[in-house]
């Protein structure tokens, strides 16, 4: 822990950490295993302390999120009709276009907080031909939103434990994934909600 700390600070406090910021925030837009909330998260903490600035960070990893999602968009026009049979199989993208029918453009903002629902969201919306210029609008506020939640949690970690961010961390990812938690059981109880009214509502087997 004692040379994880100097390290840390070190990262934080180079001229290149927001363009590392920006490229994580992007490839995550279409490589989801990459760490992009961990490392806002992470230098949410850090700007608690004066490095890195919150306000650039916050831009950065914005601008990211938006450039990943445009091009996982692009990658999902680029397959077109071919797509949904590559994916058929695949539960994530079955949900997306279900999701997409549904709640159009607004399921962009709820699925950044949908482990995984991002860039299956993003890859069906090209690959269905959603409207660019109405997808750019409604992944404007994802991004943003996702940027300043991230970076906040961390802030916030960062200030509860003031002179120990690795605490701070800590605390920031726990909070992080505590709302991932919440997300997922609020889904899985609307979606049981939903299919007892399915039940409840169709014919009884005759005699």
């Amino acid at each position: 822990m004692d040379a994880v700390l100097p390290f840390l600070h070190d990262v934080m406090s180079s001229p290149w950490l927001y363009l590392t910021v920006f490229a994580l925030a992007m490839l995550d837009g279409f490589f989801p295993v990459v760490p992009a909330e961990t490392a806002v998260i992470t230098a949410g903490v850090f700007a608690a302390g004066g490095q890195p600035d919150l306000l650039p960070l916050i831009a950065v990893a914005a601008v990211g999120a938006f450039v990943g999602d445009h091009i996982s968009y692009a990658l999902g026009s680029a397959a077109g009709d071919r797509f949904p049979e590559r994916a058929r199989r695949a539960r994530a993208m079955g949900w997306a276009r279900t999701a997409i029918a549904e709640r159009g453009g607004l399921i962009l903002v709820i699925a950044r907080y949908i482990p995984g629902g991002r860039t299956a969201v993003t890859l069906s919306m090209g690959a269905v031909g959603y409207p660019r210029a109405r997808f750019a609008a409604f992944d404007a506020v994802a991004a943003v939103t996702w940027a300043i939640y991230s970076a906040l949690i961390g802030y916030l970690g960062g200030e509860a434990f003031e002179g120990d961010p690795l605490r701070g961390l800590l605390f920031g990812l726990g909070l992080a994934a505590s709302v991932t938690v919440v997300v997922e059981v609020v889904r899985w109880a609307r979606k049981r909600a939903a299919r007892r009214r399915v039940l409840a509502s169709s014919p009884a087997d005759p005699a």
